[in-house]
């Protein structure tokens, strides 16, 4: 059992399930589901329909949210990937807070296109609650999605942040 650093008794199990409850009312969320299953869960993975979601007339008919929160040893706060993915564009703009890129701090967010990174632009790191930090990227998303442009047939973000 892992338990998040300073959310008394708050495991990453719990974690998962308030975000699965969470993405179940959020519109445009459908087909709410745990990754790889519900007893060895790891992400939250819910199917978006885009117009709904982003409150606006969108190019791509399907997406997905994916979800992950966990609790590396040894860090101060948790580590997230907060993803929308476009399958049939083979497209990924998503959240991240982890060590990955530690010339963009402690947040970035991400594009990837046809599984490679394309752009990468720090991002605010929000010292929150875990579904507060999940509230407020689920609303800067629409934001995010709006400022991808395509050149070429591949995507930038020059316009981040928004």
């Amino acid at each position: 059992m892992i338990f998040l650093a300073g959310r008394d008794r708050y495991t990453q199990r719990t974690l998962l399930r308030d975000v699965h409850d969470r993405l179940t009312n959020q519109a445009g969320c459908e087909d709410v589901r745990y990754r790889p299953s519900r007893r060895r869960t790891r992400y939250v993975i819910a199917d978006v329909d885009p117009t709904t979601f982003l409150s606006n007339s969108y190019d791509a008919t399907t997406a997905r949210l994916e979800v992950r929160f966990w609790y590396p040893a040894g860090v101060d706060q948790e580590y997230y990937r907060i993803n929308w993915v476009e399958p049939d564009r083979n497209l990924m703009l998503g959240f991240h807070q982890d060590a990955d890129h530690p010339d963009l701090g402690p947040c970035h967010i991400q594009l990837s296109h046809e599984d490679t990174p394309v752009d990468r632009h720090r991002a605010s790191f929000l010292d929150a609650h875990p579904l507060a930090v999940l509230d407020d990227r689920l609303q800067q998303f629409p934001a995010a999605v709006e400022a991808i442009r395509w050149e070429n047939e591949t995507p930038s973000l020059p316009t981040w942040p928004v």
